[in-house]
């Protein structure tokens, strides 16, 4: 299994949202390294979601439902999209701050690559991040 983290900016898809929807699909994303982490998804990996602009915080935990396909949203053949559902909201947001200040997540790519939207995350990391969470 892999670890990834899906940022949405809270205005345009919040966890909320999704909680309601039950799942929804992962679009738009028009950067060739994120697109490229689509493709890497596997059905059952897990990802954080984490709510961009405002709140900068991970949020909740998504599971891959359904691998990556063509992105309904554009004709495009390059860019493709991939299938969520929530698996549960966090018991304790983990805000940007306090990974910067976490030692085991200085190389997280939230803080080396923070304008990728669709980002890898280590076992080491997931293990951090969900025990800051608790």
């Amino acid at each position: 299994m892999a670890y990834w983290l899906l940022k949405s900016e809270p205005f345009k898809y919040s966890w909320e949202q999704l909680e309601k929807d039950k799942k929804t699909f992962w679009d738009g994303v028009r950067n060739y390294a994120a697109r490229n982490n689509l493709r890497a998804m596997k059905k059952g990996d897990l990802a954080f979601f984490y709510h961009s602009n405002e709140g900068l915080a991970i949020v909740g935990i998504v599971k891959i439902i359904k691998e990556a396909y063509q992105d309904p949203t554009t004709d495009e053949e390059a860019w493709v999209a991939v299938d969520v559902a929530p698996v549960k909201k966090l018991k304790k947001e983990v805000t940007l701050a306090t990974i910067k200040a976490t030692k085991q997540l200085q190389n997280i790519a939230l803080v080396k690559q923070s304008r990728l939207s669709v980002q890898p995350v280590t076992a080491d990391e997931w293990d951090t991040l969900v025990a800051l969470a608790n």
